[in-house]
């Protein structure tokens, strides 16, 4: 196993982590193995830089765009200090879990923003996902997100209950929610998840960090409390 990673870290080395290894250490590439073999302990921070210079790369030019919010699509604090941004499917078990989780953080921390990305990549979801942005326009996100969530189905009765369990006006929901506008937008969640590596529905970026998955309260607190990556 140690084998296996060696020559990993040997193939990372001779990328963007050589240079900085070969300034402190002295270090010519015929060494390298030798080198990290006898200093196993480095290898662990160097998969962790790793790691963190190719999260860096992923969000690049986009970070800003990610973390700015589709109008009103905000849960907690919309001028926290501190950003927290979920990919999110109403179709999604696990992002309906992790429900309780933001809640949570939500409660705890008033300086907290939660940016939602509508993320719809089950079938049957798209609807759901522009009747949210109707709701975002409307000033009722929050309502129909839970309420969304809530109905556990994405079928359009429970589309049509969550919105009235919000107080969407529905003229004016069901325009917005059949306009380019709201079909650019999920184009453009589309387009960031792809760009971020982003595979499935939970996904998250806070702090500098990608994560995918229902990882839970803990996790993410943790992430939210951790500096800024890169």
């Amino acid at each position: 196993m140690r084998q296996y990673l060696v020559t990993a870290i040997v193939a990372l080395v001779a990328g963007f982590a050589g240079a900085a290894l070969w300034s402190f250490s002295g270090l010519g590439d015929a060494n390298t193995r030798e080198y990290l073999v006898a200093n196993p302990e480095i290898l662990p921070e160097m998969a962790e830089a790793y790691q963190a210079a190719q999260m860096e790369e992923r969000l690049g030019s986009i970070q800003s765009q990610v973390t700015t919010a589709f109008p009103g699509a905000v849960l907690g604090n919309p001028d926290g200090s501190k950003t927290l941004v979920k990919f999110t499917d109403y179709a999604c078990g696990y992002c309906r879990a992790s429900t309780e989780d933001i809640d949570r953080l939500v409660a705890q921390d008033p300086d907290l923003k939660v940016v939602v990305r509508e993320y719809p990549i089950f079938p049957g979801s798209d609807q759901a996902a522009r009747m949210a942005l109707a709701a975002a326009r409307q000033g009722k996100y929050p309502a129909f997100y839970h309420a969304m969530f809530e109905a556990g189905s994405t079928d359009e009765a429970s589309i049509l209950a969550a919105a009235q369990k919000a107080g969407l006006d529905m003229d004016q929901a069901n325009a917005f929610a059949s306009s380019e506008e709201a079909a650019r937008e999920l184009a453009q969640n589309i387009g960031f998840a792809r760009e971020l590596g982003f595979s499935g529905t939970p996904s998250w970026v806070v702090n500098g960090q990608l994560i995918e998955g229902a990882v839970g309260y803990e996790q993410l607190k943790s992430a939210i409390d951790a500096p800024q990556a890169g």
